[in-house]
């Protein structure tokens, strides 16, 4: 049999509440769009490219917003010591090479992130504030405030990206 990724009931974007949950929500709509986005397809289905020559799929996207969502959430607003999840000094796309990759390993990783993202947050106050290292040296601070906008912005931004690779790969269009 092959392995197809599974259905979802996703989230509706919420309409009215308190900042925080609207910042939550909004972030688990997305967060079920993508997936959404790849519901139903076989591994070979998520890991083809959108257009030569970019590695872009579906599967590189689920391994990117893992990554995302560890870097931001985990990383620097939280400051846990967890390694990175792709070798980026050996190749800055790591992220995006998944002609090996295990879809169905990928989509865990990708829901166990969230879990530990959505943990490193909890009870944590928006306004709270982290140093980030630039590239360039230089420091800037962010609260928690500004990763949720930020994620929200990643996703849609790349769930974007995931409606044309659908709609290339089986003719599926909508949100």
């Amino acid at each position: 049999m092959t392995w197809k990724a599974p259905e979802i009931d996703r989230r509706h974007e919420p309409h009215l509440g308190a900042e925080r949950a609207l910042l939550t929500d909004w972030l688990n709509y997305h967060r079920d769009t993508l997936l959404h986005k790849c519901a139903g397809l076989t591994a070979d289905q998520l890991r083809t490219a959108s257009v030569a020559p970019s590695p872009l799929s579906l599967l590189g996207l689920i391994r990117h917003l893992t990554y995302v969502e560890r870097a931001w959430f985990r990383q620097r607003f939280a400051g846990q010591d967890v390694p990175d999840l792709y070798d980026f000094a050996a190749d800055p796309d790591a992220e995006f090479r998944v002609e090996t990759a295990d879809p169905e390993a990928d989509f865990a990783a990708f829901r166990a992130e969230i879990e530990a993202a959505d943990d490193a947050a909890a009870g944590r106050d928006l306004d709270e504030e982290f140093t980030l290292r630039r590239r360039d040296g230089s420091d800037e601070r962010l609260s928690l405030r500004w990763v949720y906008l930020h994620m929200i912005e990643e996703y849609a931004r790349h769930n974007g990206h995931a409606d044309l690779i659908r709609e290339r790969l089986d003719g599926v269009t909508g949100d």
